[in-house]
C-alpha cells in the first residue's frame, strides 16, 4: 500500500533508501485526486518489494515545501523517481498517462528481478556465465524504454525480457515466454541506449532453443556490433556499414547454461553510449534465431539525467 509522507525529512529518507519511488501529490479538496486515488492504491498494493519500490502520497497543502521543490502546480501530479532523480512526471487525473508510469515501473521491476505480487527480488541476479574479475554486471545501465528490436516474432516476449535478472524459464522447463525469436528469417537487430557512457568488456548471450523440435530456432552464429549510433539501423544499413566488431560463435562457445561469453576488443568500447547487436546469421539452416538473455559486463560511468515526460491535463482551458 502507499505511505503518507509526514515530513520533508521522511520524504528525502525514502528517496535515499529506495531505488524506485512513485509519488502522488494530492489535496483533500481535489475531486480529480479522489477519483484516481483507488487506481493508485490498487497499483501500490499489487507490488510488494519494499526495499526497491515505494509508493508515497504527499498532501500538497500540508507539505508545500516539497510541492514547491518539484514544481507541482497541478493536482494530482505523479512523479516517478529513480535513484533519487525524477524520471517521469504526469500531471492531472489521467489514467492513460498514469498507465505509462506503471509500465515504466514494470520495466524497472524486470531489471531488478521483481514481479507484481512478489515478496521480494526472488534471489540473486542470475548470470549464465562467470563475470570476469575486476568488472561488474552493468545491464541495469540500459535505458530499457529506448530499446528497439527489429524482426521479432510476435510469439516471443517483449524486448525487456532479455534484460531480466531472473533465470530463463527454459532452464527449468517452464513455459513462460521470457525470450525473443526472429520472425521472417534468422536475423535480429537490437538497439540498446545507455543511461551513461559505459566501458564494455564482455557480452553474455543466452540462447535456449528446444532440442526436440526440427523447426526450432537456432542459436546466433554471426554477430555484428555497432556502437554510439543515435538510433537503430535497418538491415540493409547494417549490412552496408563496417561493424565495430564481428563475432562468429561455434557450438562449443555455448556453456551448460546455454550462454556464450563474448570478449570484446575493450579498447574500442571505452566510451559507449549505445550498442547495436546485429544477429546476422544463426547456426545451421534454421529459419529463425532465439535469444533468452543479454547481459553486459564492464564499468559504468557517471549517469546522465534521464529525460522527463511531462503531460498536462485537467487544467483550466484544457
Amino acid at each position: 500500500m502507499s505511505v503518507s509522507v509526514t515530513s520533508h525529512e521522511h520524504f528525502k529518507g525514502i528517496l535515499r533508501s529506495t531505488k524506485v519511488v512513485v509519488v502522488d501529490f494530492y489535496a483533500d479538496w481535489c475531486e480529480p485526486c479522489r477519483q484516481i486515488a483507488p487506481y493508485y492504491e490498487k497499483l501500490a498494493s499489487s507490488i510488494n518489494s519494499p526495499n526497491d519500490f515505494a509508493f508515497l502520497k504527499v498532501d500538497s497543502d500540508a507539505h508545500q515545501d516539497i510541492s514547491k521543490e518539484y514544481n507541482v502546480s497541478v493536482l494530482p501530479t505523479f512523479l516517478l523517481f529513480r535513484d533519487g532523480n525524477v524520471a517521469t512526471k504526469v500531471q492531472g487525473a489521467n489514467p492513460r498517462e498514469l498507465k505509462k508510469v506503471i509500465e515504466s515501473i514494470m520495466r524497472e521491476m524486470e531489471l531488478l528481478g521483481a514481479g507484481a505480487g512478489s515478496s521480494g527480488l526472488g534471489g540473486d541476479v542470475w548470470n549464465g556465465a562467470a563475470i570476469p574479475k575486476g568488472y561488474a554486471d552493468i545491464t541495469s545501465e540500459i535505458e530499457v524504454k529506448g530499446c528497439e528490436l527489429l524482426n521479432a516474432d510476435e510469439d516471443g516476449g517483449a524486448v525487456s525480457v532479455l534484460f531480466a535478472s531472473t533465470k530463463p524459464s527454459a532452464i527449468d522447463g517452464k513455459g513462460a515466454q521470457d525470450w525473443v525469436q526472429s520472425g521472417a528469417d534468422d536475423q535480429l537487430l537490437l538497439f540498446l541506449p545507455f543511461q551513461s557512457s559505459v566501458k564494455l568488456h564482455t557480452i553474455q548471450l543466452t540462447s535456449l532453443p528446444p532440442s526436440d523440435d526440427d523447426d526450432a530456432p537456432a542459436r546466433p552464429e554471426v554477430i555484428h556490433l555497432y556502437i554510439n549510433r543515435p538510433r537503430n539501423m535497418d538491415f540493409s544499413e547494417a549490412d552496408d556499414t563496417d561493424p565495430t566488431q564481428v563475432i562468429t560463435l561455434e557450438p562449443s562457445d555455448w556453456n551448460e547454461n546455454g550462454t556464450a561469453n563474448i570478449n570484446l576488443r575493450f579498447v574500442k568500447f571505452q566510451k559507449t553510449t549505445s550498442l547495436i547487436i546485429y544477429v546476422q546469421r544463426g547456426h545451421g539452416d534454421a529459419e529463425s534465431v532465439r535469444l533468452d538473455r543479454v547481459r553486459l559486463i564492464g564499468d559504468a560511468g557517471t549517469k546522465r539525467e534521464m529525460g522527463k515526460l511531462v503531460k498536462v491535463g485537467d487544467e483550466p482551458g484544457e
